[in-house]
C-alpha cells in the first residue's frame, strides 16, 4: 500500500520560500508522474504541479516561474521548491500520482502572512 508523507511547510512572510517534500512508500514510485495539489480555505483541492516519469514538468498560470517541481527517484521523494510566496498560496499542500490514485497524505501547512 502506497503511503504519502508531505513535510517543509509553515509560516513564511509574503516574497519568502519554503521547499517541500513528499516521501512515498510502498509502491514503485519511478514508473508514476508524480504532482503536487494544494487546497486553499474555503476551496476545493486544486492541482498545481506535476512532473511525469522522463522529468517533463508542467505548472498552472498562478505558480509558473515561481514554484519548481523535482523528484528523486533514487530517494521515492518529489519535490517543491516554492519562491516569491504570497497570502494566495496559503493552502495546504499534497502530493499525490496524476491522477490521484492513492489515499491522500495529511498535507502539510504552508501560511504566507502579507
Amino acid at each position: 500500500q502506497v503511503q504519502l508523507v508531505e513535510s517543509g511547510g509553515g509560516l513564511v512572510r509574503t516574497g519568502g520560500s519554503l521547499r517541500l517534500s513528499c516521501a512515498v512508500s510502498g509502491g514503485n514510485f519511478g514508473v508514476f508522474t508524480w504532482s503536487w495539489y494544494r487546497q486553499a480555505p474555503g476551496k476545493e483541492r486544486e492541482l498545481i504541479a506535476t512532473i511525469a516519469g522522463g522529468g517533463g514538468t508542467n505548472y498552472i498560470d498562478s505558480v509558473e516561474g515561481r514554484f519548481t517541481i523535482s523528484r528523486d527517484n533514487a530517494l521515492n521523494t518529489v519535490f517543491l521548491q516554492m519562491n516569491s510566496l504570497n497570502p494566495e498560496d496559503t493552502a495546504v499542500y499534497y502530493c499525490n500520482a496524476r491522477p490521484p490514485i492513492f489515499s491522500w497524505g495529511q498535507g502539510t501547512l504552508v501560511t504566507v502572512s502579507s
